[in-house]
Formats: C-alpha cells, structure tokens, sequence
C-alpha cells in the first residue's frame, strides 16, 4: 500500500502531544496543547479532511490507538469521526492482543507484514511508528502541518541516524496562523 504520514509539526520537528497537555508527557515534555493556537478549521481542517477520505485504511501505535478508540468511538454521527469510525484500522503492538475496542481494528506486530496491494495506509500520529517506517524507507507521502513555534525538544517522527532522503514538494498552502500545510512525496 502506498504508506502516507501526516502530523501536526513544530518548525524544529517536533511532534509530541500538539492537541492537549496531558496528551504525552513523556520526558518531561511541558508543553502539551501546542498545536492548538495555530488551527485553522478552513485550510488545516479541509487538508485533514481529505488525508482521511482518500486513505484506504489507518495504521497507529498502540498508545495513539488507545487514545484516539475511545474518543472518537464516542463522537458517533459527525462525518469525520464516522469516517474514523468505519476505516480498517490496524495497530503495531508486540504487546496488544485484541484490538476489539475500536471498531475495525487489526493488530499487526510487524511493520513488515502490513497490508499489501493498492490503495493508501493513512500514519496520524504515533511518532515511534513513523520513525520505523521512515527508517525503513517505506514512507511514500509526508502530508505535514509545519506550525511558527519551536519547542526545543520533544518526540518527532524523523531519526536521527544520518540517511538522507530527496522529496518532491507536490503542494504547499498557507494557513490564516502562519501554518504551511505541505504534501511531499519521494523525489
């Protein structure tokens, strides 16, 4: 499946906890919510909306699937969550052995056994898991909200190990906050 990430991002890679302070406070990190400020339902909204109702199927880590299961099982009748609700969903866990709590939910322990064929396995989050997939060079697509702030240090999706990897800028839209919101693919 053509592999597609998309993720809230600082300016300096960061992408920890953007929607609340208690999201993740792993390592210290003080400042859950970040992401907040800059959302612009027009432009950032409409690009979440269609990452989401072109993807084929989803794939989380355990913690994220954790998370997101309860809260948007919970918001049943709107459109986005629906969608959320209805997509295959597989998650990446050695540790998790029945995904039955969020409805269409498939555990995989391997990134290397995902689902094969055509169509778009959609990453929202789950940093750990898309620092695998980009270690491994499975990522076709980064779908990345590029938001003004630094944060000096947190959990972001990119390792550090020294690969380079050439992209193709495919679209870039500004946001009314200052938000790029672009789309790259491999080069």
């Amino acid at each position: 499946m053509h592999i597609v990430v998309t993720a809230f991002t600082s300016l300096d890679g960061v992408v920890q906890a953007p929607g609340g302070p208690d999201e993740d406070r792993d390592g210290g990190f003080a400042h859950g919510g970040w992401s907040m400020r800059y959302f612009d339902p027009a432009v950032m909204g409409a690009a979440w909306n269609d990452v989401l109702t072109s993807a084929d199927a989803m794939l989380f880590g355990r913690r994220t699937w954790e998370v997101s299961g309860p809260a948007w099982s919970s918001q049943a009748g709107d459109p986005f969550a629906d969608r959320m609700n209805a997509i295959p969903k597989y998650v990446a866990s050695r540790s998790l052995t029945d995904a039955g709590a969020w409805a269409n939910s498939t555990v995989v322990a391997d990134l290397h056994h995902l689902p094969e064929g055509e169509g778009r396995l959609l990453v929202m989050g789950s940093s750990s898991v898309v620092r695998d997939l980009v270690d491994a060079d499975l990522v076709d697509e980064y779908r990345l909200m590029i938001e003004p702030v630094l944060l000096g240090g947190g959990k972001s999706i990119f390792p550090t190990h020294g690969n380079s990897r050439g992209l193709e800028l495919v679209e870039a839209t500004t946001a009314a906050t200052g938000v790029l919101v672009c789309t790259y693919r491999r080069a």
